[in-house]
């Protein structure tokens, strides 16, 4: 690992003394030789109530109105930590590292589906923080009850200070975002679906929430038969990278009883990863920690990181690993021709360890 470690001060937009960030900072879009920062300020709020005798028993709605600051630094160097600092507010920095070159070692974790239960998501994050700061994050969706609601994502970024102002951040999609412009609006430049290179892995990033992807069932088959064949693509594409992760938030297997069968969208996809060599599928929506392995391609459920748990009553046996129902994420650690797994609990136990292979192709 290149032990480099330099201080970058971005001269950023000064910040008004009666507006506040909320949001950030944190890095998106990061490459070998670039990385965005983006923070979000919240400039004012808008407050209703309905009118009359209905307002009886019923509180104001709040609704902050923000705005996304944000710049592109390029010209950097791979593997290397920089320091930042917004707009020269000491509280207001950071710092992150660019993508590795494919001789480095590197480390990423993966959880989601935050949305509820805010306590509880403090608690996970605060494990995950413990265990070391990655190098970057997945994060597999649902990362507030309702993408829609201004109101919430505040909550959600001030949880994850402490960790998106020092880690590369790759969202997906949950169905709990809606698709809203909030997601598109807060990482900018980040499409439904896309793709990037981390090191000798290649991270493929897919919208599996065809529900809220468009509004007729037409133009809903149509986003799905185009990100399809994106996907395979994409995969066919970067068969000489020694890993290739999917990521999205519905996953094609379960154990949760009441959940069989629901993605039959995503199931359909298991064909291709196989034929592609895919190293492992990421995702989220069940509320637990589960992990198959069928063909070669290992599939994790990372889907514990605050909304209330799940049953895994009905697990898959023929191709069942590890299921727990628990709050958890999971660290990975890359080196060479091998890649560590460790899915972690709430309370910091170990839940299931393993690694995989490269098989660049």
């Amino acid at each position: 690992m290149r032990k480099v470690f330099l201080t970058l001060f971005a001269s950023l937009m000064a910040i008004a003394a009666d507006q506040k960030i909320v949001g950030g900072p944190y890095l998106i879009s990061v490459t070998q030789r670039t990385a965005t920062v983006v923070w979000v300020v919240e400039s004012g709020e808008v407050t209703a109530q309905a009118a009359g005798g209905q307002s009886a028993g019923q509180s104001a709605l709040r609704s902050p109105a923000f705005r996304v600051e944000k710049t592109t630094l390029t010209g950097l160097v791979a593997n290397t930590r920089y320091n930042y600092e917004v707009g020269g507010h000491e509280s207001v920095n950071g710092s992150f590292k660019t993508a590795a070159t494919p001789a480095d070692p590197f480390n990423f974790v993966v959880y989601g589906d935050n949305r509820t239960r805010h306590e509880v998501h403090k608690r996970v994050i605060g494990e995950l923080v413990k265990h070391g700061i990655p190098d970057f994050v997945v994060q597999t969706g649902d990362m507030v009850e309702d993408g829609a609601n201004n109101s919430l994502w505040p909550i959600f970024f001030d949880i994850e200070r402490e960790l998106l102002r020092q880690a590369a951040f790759f969202p997906s999609l949950g169905n709990h975002e809606h698709n809203a412009q909030d997601y598109y609006d807060f990482f900018p430049g980040t499409r439904a679906y896309y793709s990037f290179n981390w090191g000798n892995a290649h991270f493929a990033v897919i919208n599996s929430d065809i529900g809220n992807a468009a509004a007729t069932k037409l133009e809903k088959d149509a986003f799905w038969a185009e990100q399809t064949r994106w996907l395979e693509q994409d995969l066919a594409a970067t068969q000489a990278a020694e890993y290739r992760f999917v990521v999205a938030h519905h996953p094609p297997f379960t154990a949760v009883a009441s959940r069989q069968g629901n993605n039959p969208h995503m199931t359909a996809l298991t064909p291709m990863f196989e034929k592609y060599h895919v190293s492992a599928g990421l995702f989220g929506h069940d509320h637990n920690y589960q992990h198959y392995l069928k063909n070669g391609v290992h599939y994790l459920i990372a889907g514990g990181g605050g909304a209330p748990l799940y049953d895994v009553d009905k697990p898959p046996r023929d191709i069942l690993q590890k299921v727990e129902r628990i709050e958890n994420f999971v660290k990975v650690s890359v080196d060479g021709k091998t890649a560590h797994f460790q899915a972690i609990a709430i309370d910091g136990r170990t839940l299931d360890e393993f690694d995989i292979h490269g098989s660049a192709q």
